[in-house]
């Protein structure tokens, strides 16, 4: 579960809507079309959709090896783009940067490191890449008023050689302060999707002023709807990750439910209506 490495108690509550949403942050109405579940073990972090359909999922025990013994011992929700697969890894408590591996179609793993800017936390929830696969976003942990956004590595010409330090760039700054943001993916150029595991375990709709574009954006929050907790097991649920399969014009939402269910994780799809 993408909790951050450090003690949470004390961390305060959302607070209220200070700005009103752009008037084109139009809702979407999500309709619930089915549950699925895969073994949280290897899938209960995230997930992402291909061209084709197909789901890529992310899990503790899907950390390779070498990464593992490199000191990144966390995976978050990935995203796929042009074929390419972005993951989002942190590491232990005396991390001072965060990492990205890109891996080609070809199954070749590139890593691209992110040394934390001042004030930054070493939590990497999620890797989302933009509809025109210039821009990598990203989030933190605990109750947050921003989205981090990269050049892409790879896709982004502007973006740095493995190696080097990836920059941020122009970040989103939300209108309202968001908590325990678990992933985000795009639905256009000026919509994102994020699954957040807050006391509501809510997805919520984040609409951008212009699309991305490597300069300061305010991101536009609702709630979009509240992620069904089901399970025979009684106790606390945790929200994870999402994805929206462009092609398919499928969301999907993952939910780890309480032990000792929580071995299997559900995925709960959903159409826009």
């Amino acid at each position: 579960m993408r909790r951050q490495l450090l003690p949470l108690a004390g961390l305060v509550g959302a607070l209220a809507l200070t700005a009103a949403p752009s008037a084109s942050a139009a809702q979407l109405t999500w309709t619930e079309t089915g549950t699925s579940y895969v073994s949280s073990l290897t899938a209960s972090q995230g997930l992402a959709s291909a061209a084709d359909g197909s789901l890529t999922h992310r899990g503790l025990g899907s950390i390779p090896l070498s990464l593992r013994f490199a000191g990144w011992n966390h995976v978050g929700d990935p995203d796929i783009a042009r074929g390419y697969t972005f993951d989002a890894y942190q590491g232990g408590n005396s991390a001072t940067s965060k990492m990205f591996a890109v891996t080609a179609p070809d199954g070749t793993r590139t890593t691209y490191e992110h040394r934390l800017d001042s004030g930054e936390l070493l939590n990497n929830s999620f890797a989302t890449v933009s509809p025109d696969a210039q821009w990598l976003v990203s989030g933190e942990w605990g109750t947050m008023n921003r989205l981090e956004v990269f050049p892409a590595p790879v896709l982004n010409p502007s973006a740095p050689k493995s190696g080097q330090n990836l920059p941020q760039a122009g970040q989103i700054s939300l209108d309202k302060p968001v908590r325990n943001i678990q992933g985000c993916d795009f639905v256009t150029g000026t919509r994102l999707m994020c699954s957040s595991d807050d006391a509501a375990k809510e997805v919520l709709q984040v609409d951008l002023d212009h699309a991305l574009d490597g300069s300061p954006v305010t991101g536009h929050v609702t709630s979009a709807f509240k992620v069904p907790q089901r399970s025979i097991c009684s106790g606390s649920f945790e929200t994870e990750g999402i994805d929206y399969d462009a092609a398919h014009g499928t969301l999907r939402v993952e939910i780890v439910p309480p032990s000792p269910c929580l071995v299997a994780t559900a995925v709960i799809a959903y159409s826009a209506g």
